[in-house]
């Protein structure tokens, strides 16, 4: 049987999510791992440093060095390589699994978060792929594999989002690139992405509970990865891999183990997968929507006048401070819109008399009840095409703490 026994696993942003997966699958081999990340200190929600992470690793059978890195910064990853070749004696694998993302059109991505998700997918991958490959050419079998999708070039998947999608992509193109270039030296390069959306922390911290109970666990990715680490380099490279796709493949038939709710056949699908994209299609197209547009639903109301004057007896000091912001929805061409920034607050049709509104929301009105009666979370609601946002993302995502407020208050 294959094995990354004693093997030096580079994995960049493996304090939490599928990076560490990842990690702690490797570690069950007994492989040498170094989490290259930024985390040192425990963020407010989101669990999981690179030193609790090598906690795990080493429980789990592994070794590892926790390292300090920045992937767009040259000095800080030249010197983890460096320090983990000493450490472990070289390096036989890199995991380019660090990212960001932006789901925003163009007119809603500021230059900054634009240039973090170039800087991070785009610069860092190439980054941490130049410096790893004189280690790498010294390995029996070396591998560097893209957490990136498969390239279409299919207008669907940038219409929404061009500038994460060009950034995600351009870790796909440097596999592909970087493929040919290294196939002589032995070094394969391949990508891989998941079918379905996955469960992580930082997804939970956005979409909720509902979300995630269409998802599957980040261990499939991490199977998928552990059957491309222990292939032959030089016979499996250029590839781009879709988790369940690969373990089929490899005769996995039980996928109801990745499940986080055993059972669930409705998983959330993920971006950029051609074979994804009818089910996607169906779920933004007006005949998808026509049931739940038709009227209401049982147990709630679509009298939006009604929701708003509910969200208007919620408009605490507490609560405004918290969130500082203007919205406006668009719900089948009537405008509305929600002050939580001025004065004492405010709520109305129309536009917001304070200017304008940092972020608009256009959805249907049914949706609309569903999200402020807590049944439809936000950030599930925009990846399945039942909301647009114009704006900005996180203030988009503040909205959370009112719907909270709702739910508990039962308004």
């Amino acid at each position: 049987m294959p094995s990354l026994a004693g093997k030096t696993i580079f994995i960049t942003g493996a304090s939490r999510g599928i990076g560490k997966q990842i990690a702690l699958r490797c570690a069950r081999d007994k492989a040498n791992i170094i989490v290259a990340a930024k985390t040192t200190e425990p963020h407010p929600k989101l669990p999981g440093t690179i030193y609790t992470a090598a906690e795990e690793i080493e429980k789990a059978g592994g070794k590892c060095l926790p390292c300090v890195v920045d992937v767009r910064d040259e000095a800080q990853v030249i010197k983890a390589f460096e320090e983990a070749a000493k450490k472990f004696g070289g390096i036989d694998i890199l995991i380019n699994n660090a990212s960001a993302i932006s789901l925003t059109d163009t007119p809603a991505t500021p230059m900054k978060r634009y240039d973090l998700m170039h800087s991070i997918n785009a610069r860092g991958t190439f980054l941490c792929s130049k410096v790893a490959i004189p280690y790498l050419k010294k390995s029996s079998n070396p591998h560097i594999l893209m957490n990136s999708p498969p390239i279409s070039l299919n207008p669907f998947w940038f219409k929404s989002h061009v500038a994460y999608t060009v950034a995600k992509y351009n870790m796909s193109l440097f596999a592909l690139g970087l493929s040919a270039e290294l196939r002589e030296s032995g070094i394969a390069v391949n990508t891989l992405w998941p079918k379905t959306a996955i469960d992580t922390d930082a997804i939970n911290l956005i979409a909720g509970e509902d979300f995630r109970k269409r998802c599957r666990r980040p261990e499939i990715m991490a199977d998928a990865a552990y059957a491309i680490l222990t292939q032959d380099s030089r016979s499996c490279t250029g590839n781009f891999f879709i988790d369940e796709t690969l373990l089929r493949q490899q005769g996995v038939t039980d996928f109801d183990q990745y499940a986080v709710v055993p059972g669930t056949t409705d998983f959330m699908l993920d971006f950029f997968l051609d074979e994804n994209m009818s089910q996607l299609k169906r779920e933004q197209s007006p005949m998808g929507k026509q049931k739940s547009e038709a009227g209401p639903t049982s147990g709630g109301s679509t009298n939006v006048g009604e929701i708003f004057d509910k969200i208007k007896t919620l408009l605490k000091p507490e609560l405004l401070k918290q969130i500082n912001s203007v919205y406006t929805f668009d719900l089948q061409g009537d405008k509305w819109y929600l002050d939580m920034k001025n004065d004492s607050g405010s709520v109305g049709q129309g536009e917001p008399p304070s200017g304008k509104a940092q972020c608009t929301f256009k959805m249907s009105k049914t949706d609309f009840a569903s999200m402020f009666a807590g049944k439809l979370k936000p950030t599930a609601a925009f990846m399945g095409g039942k909301l647009k946002i114009q704006g900005d993302l996180p203030t988009a995502l503040k909205l959370e703490k009112l719907l909270n407020q709702m739910v508990k208050s039962k308004l």
